[in-house]
């Protein structure tokens, strides 16, 4: 996966800290999505799939970390670096306590920091050419396998297959005949009206048997999205 298809979250209310973070990082190659405050990031990450988040602790309305905390409790895995001032040795530790995945304190590197970043995302598996990771989904692409929160989930061939798919479509509604020729494509001799609702019916109870996560979203009388 190339790092131009990577997208990269800066939370940070100082503009001109926000248009060098953006500058240093468009650079090394990753596209940028800046906010100066938290108030519209929850709205976004619902659209969006960012590979890593920036956020600067000393914003307004909302402290950094205890943002993250929250969308942790909202079962958003994304990896966060935290950028900010606060320097002392029980600001690091609650920022990791958080949520964090990472800790730079001001003033900062630029070449350090590109340099964690890449670091951070090569942990998540987020530039790792066999994988591709969705929300808390690792799909390893060379062994057909799957895992959520490291815990590994058995999946036909078929199943994965479907899947797959819609994580490289993220928010996008597919049609019923993208994914029977996308999916079944040769077998779709054999295929039925029902065959894919009965298939992600059945992929649906092994990676969120509790209902929670709700990851289709039927689109009624066109197909299935992935949100």
């Amino acid at each position: 996966m190339k790092t131009e298809s990577l997208e990269i979250v800066i939370i940070e209310d100082e503009e001109d800290i926000l248009e060098l973070l953006e500058y240093h990082l468009q650079k090394a190659g990753y596209e940028t999505m800046g906010f100066l405050s938290t108030d519209k990031v929850e709205q976004f990450l619902e659209e969006e799939n960012p590979a890593l988040m920036i956020v600067d602790r000393n914003l307004p309305g909302c402290e950094g970390s205890e943002f993250i905390a929250n969308l942790r409790k909202y079962g958003y895995n994304i990896p966060v670096i935290f950028l900010t001032a606060r320097d002392k040795d029980i600001d690091i530790e609650e920022g990791f306590e958080r949520g964090g995945d990472d800790y730079i304190t001001k003033p900062f590197k630029p070449k350090e920091l590109i340099l964690r970043v890449q670091a951070l995302l090569r942990r998540s598996g987020a530039t790792s050419n066999d994988k591709i990771k969705y929300k808390d989904l690792t799909l390893n692409i060379e062994n057909h396998t799957l895992t959520i929160d490291h815990e590994r989930i058995e999946l036909t061939n078929l199943e994965f297959k479907l899947l797959h798919t819609f994580v490289k479509n993220p928010n996008i509604t597919l049609n019923r005949d993208f994914l029977r020729d996308e999916v079944w494509g040769d077998d779709n001799m054999n295929f039925h009206d029902k065959t894919i609702n009965v298939t992600i019916n059945r992929l649906k109870k092994k990676i969120d048997p509790t209902g929670e996560k709700e990851y289709f979203v039927p689109i009624w009388g066109v197909g299935y999205k992935l949100v």
